[in-house]
């Protein structure tokens, strides 16, 4: 196994670091695009890597369903399988399992879930998600958690923090991959409940974190604050994950909480809904102010759309219904996203992070910089 975290610079709280994996190294902080079916949606690896993707996420839950983990570790593994040289961190597959509303059931044991393809019954252990992954080939293999959507009780909560400990030890026993495993902290937004999670993972001595169960109903500044605890109680050597979460602006304020890992699938979905990302703020590309605008999407920004495409052809391609429209709409999220990682790592060693932070604040504040 080769793995290793290092912190190369501080600004505060927020830190430039590498991730060093088995199929290369990852500068943090970084952002990991969704790759939900062993694909980020409308792009192939190689325009991914020309964005600037270093590392990707892929869903356990639906390459288990579909086609089969047995499937893609005989053709290899998921890089293989998907033609991906770099690193891929898997989730558990819980989040998407525990999220079907009266299609499973939770037990000591596991959850008992059935398939969204064809109605068949699961059983998704903690030794079996880790089966699962490492048959993938994961670098980074999540253990299995519950997620408790908010707003509910507290004994619920305190009874997923109690669960995810146990299930945390149990898929660190079970881990016999060549990647690492990450522990979850839980616990809503009780700050008691988060400290005694991290705590106890802690414990188990994981080689990584990951802050799980944040925006899933609470409001933003609830989310932010917990973020912002619960950073500060995982150790400084080990990297820290900020789970689904992506807003560009919670991604610049989970950087400055200490945060070095992100995913979302906000900046592929949005493009497939025609909102794009810019310097300027949010641009709907439907719009009709759009319809003869002969400007790039953003001059700021070097990727293949801004640079050959005008806003009035992508509204074309968008309301036409046209493939391409989707394809250099993702290209171009996908591109603004990762500058947007690349430009606090540089301001971070630079010591400028916090006047970036403002300027980012303010530019979006400004008309037009929609939020």
């Amino acid at each position: 196994m080769s793995w290793s975290f290092d912190v190369l610079a501080r600004d505060g709280r927020a830190r430039v670091g590498r991730m060093r994996t088995a199929r290369g190294d990852v500068a943090t902080p970084a952002f990991m695009p969704v790759g939900t079916a062993g694909t980020v949606k409308a792009v192939t690896p190689g325009e991914l890597r020309t964005c600037g993707a270093e590392m990707l996420l892929a869903n356990t839950y639906h390459l288990y369903l579909r086609p089969g983990h047995e499937v893609v570790r005989e053709l290899g593994g998921l890089h293989r399988f998907m033609n991906w040289s770099g690193p891929i961190l898997t989730d558990s597959g819980g989040f998407q399992v525990l999220s079907m509303q009266g299609l499973c059931r939770v037990e000591e044991q596991g959850v008992q879930f059935q398939s969204h393809i064809d109605g068949s019954t699961h059983l998704l252990t903690p030794e079996k998600a880790m089966e699962i992954q490492q048959a993938l080939g994961s670098d980074v293999a999540m253990v299995l958690d519950i997620c408790p959507r908010l707003p509910c009780e507290r004994e619920e909560i305190e009874r997923a923090v109690a669960r995810t400990t146990r299930w945390a030890r149990r898929c660190r026993e079970a881990f016999r991959g060549d990647g690492v495993p990450f522990g979850i902290v839980q616990g809503g937004t009780y700050p008691e409940l988060r400290e005694q999670s991290a705590r106890e993972l802690l414990e188990l001595d994981f080689p990584g974190y990951a802050i799980g169960g944040v925006h899933v109903g609470e409001t933003p500044e609830s989310a932010a604050e917990t973020v912002r605890h619960c950073a500060g109680l995982l150790p400084e050597d080990r990297p820290r994950y900020l789970m689904g979460v992506g807003r560009p602006q919670d991604l610049v304020d989970g950087v400055a909480a200490g945060i070095d890992l992100f995913d979302c699938v906000m900046p592929t979905r949005n493009a497939r809904n025609g909102t794009l990302f810019t310097s300027a703020g949010k641009v709907r590309i439907k719009r009709r102010e759009y319809r003869s605008d002969p400007r790039p999407l953003d001059e700021e920004c070097p990727c293949e759309t801004c640079r050959n495409y005008s806003r009035a052809y992508l509204r074309h391609l968008f309301t036409s219904g046209e493939i391409l429209g989707l394809r250099l709409n993702t290209i171009h999220n996908l591109t603004y996203y990762l500058r947007l990682m690349e430009r606090m790592r540089e301001t971070i060693r630079g010591r400028g992070f916090d006047a970036f932070r403002r300027e980012f604040s303010e530019r979006l504040d400004e008309p037009g910089g929609r939020r």
